[in-house]
C-alpha cells in the first residue's frame, strides 16, 4: 500500500510536468498524499539519502544566497534614503575631535572599550581613514558600553575624566586601551597605570571619574545611540549614514565616493 502511495505521489509530479496543473493545485494534492501517508517521505529519504541530502544542502545554499541578496538590496535602499535624510548626531561644542574640526567628512563612532570588533575597527578603519583623508576628516568618539562587558563603563568614565584635563591625553588613553585590550581584565589597576603614564593629574581624575558631568555625558551618548538604532558595537555614522557593525575600510571608502558623486561633500 505504501509503495502505491509513493507511486501516486510521483505520478502527481509527472502530471504537473506533462499537463496543466497550477503550483497551488499540485501543492494541495501532494499535501493530501503526505498527510494520508507521511511515511512516503521517509521511504524516499531512505531510498536516496545521499541525493536528498545534496538537494537539501543545495536548497539551503540557494536560500542563503537569496536572503543575502535581499538583505543587500534592503540595505542599499536604506542607504539611499539616508543620503537624502541623514542622521544628525549631536556634535557638542566641547567635543574632542580627532583630525580636522569642520572637515567635510564627519565620522562618529559609538563604541565599547572591551569589544574586540571595536578594537579591530579602530586599527583597520578609523586609523586608516584619518591617514588617507588627512585634513578632510573629523572623527568623534562616543560611548556605548555594553552591559555584559564589566570593564567597559569604567573605561569610558576614565576617558571622559581625562578629556576634562586634555583632549590629546584622552586620545592617547583611548589608543592605549584599544592597543592593549586584553589588559582591561586587570580593571582599574591597568586604567590608572595607563592614565598615570600620560601625565594625568591623578587627584583630579579620581574626583572626576564618578562626577555627574562624566556620567551624564556617557548617558547622553548611550541614549543617542539607542535613538539611532544601535544595539551593538561598533556603530558608525558617516556624514549622516549609519553603519552598524565592523565593516571593512572599503565600505567606508565606497560611501565617501557616493557622497561625492551625489554632491553631498566636496573634497
Amino acid at each position: 500500500m505504501k509503495s502505491i502511495s509513493l507511486i501516486a505521489l510521483l505520478s502527481l509530479l509527472m502530471l504537473s510536468l506533462a499537463g496543466c496543473m497550477s503550483d497551488a493545485q499540485l501543492k494541495e494534492k501532494m499535501k493530501k498524499a503526505l498527510v494520508s501517508d507521511p511515511e512516503i517521505l521517509t521511504e524516499a529519504i531512505k531510498a536516496n539519502p545521499a541525493k536528498i541530502m545534496m538537494a537539501i544542502q543545495s536548497a539551503a545554499q540557494n536560500a542563503q544566497a537569496e536572503m543575502a541578496k535581499m538583505r543587500d538590496e534592503e540595505e542599499r535602499k536604506q542607504v539611499e534614503e539616508y543620503f537624502n535624510t541623514p542622521l544628525k548626531p549631536n556634535i557638542r561644542d566641547d567635543e574632542a575631535i580627532r583630525g580636522t574640526k569642520g572637515a567635510p567628512i564627519v565620522l562618529v563612532e559609538y563604541s565599547d572599550y572591551q569589544c574586540p570588533y571595536c578594537s579591530k575597527a579602530f586599527t583597520s578603519v578609523v586609523v586608516e581613514m584619518l591617514k588617507k583623508y588627512e585634513g578632510k576628516i573629523q572623527f568623534i568618539y562616543k560611548h556605548l558600553p555594553l552591559s555584559f562587558h564589566d570593564k567597559a563603563k569604567i573605561s569610558s568614565q576614565y576617558y571622559e575624566a581625562i578629556r576634562l584635563q586634555s583632549a590629546e591625553k584622552a586620545f592617547k588613553f583611548h589608543d592605549e586601551l584599544y592597543n592593549n585590550q586584553g589588559k582591561l581584565s586587570l580593571g582599574e589597576s591597568f586604567l590608572k597605570k595607563a592614565a598615570s603614564s600620560l601625565g594625568v593629574d591623578m587627584g583630579k581624575l579620581a574626583k572626576d571619574i564618578n562626577s555627574k558631568e562624566v556620567l551624564d555625558r556617557i548617558e547622553q551618548d548611550e541614549k543617542e545611540a539607542a535613538e539611532f538604532g544601535f544595539q551593538g558595537t561598533p556603530g558608525f555614522i558617516l556624514n549622516g549614514i549609519p553603519i552598524k557593525g565592523a565593516y571593512p575600510l572599503s565600505y567606508f571608502e565606497d560611501l565617501i565616493t557616493k557622497l561625492k558623486e551625489k554632491g553631498k561633500i566636496s573634497l
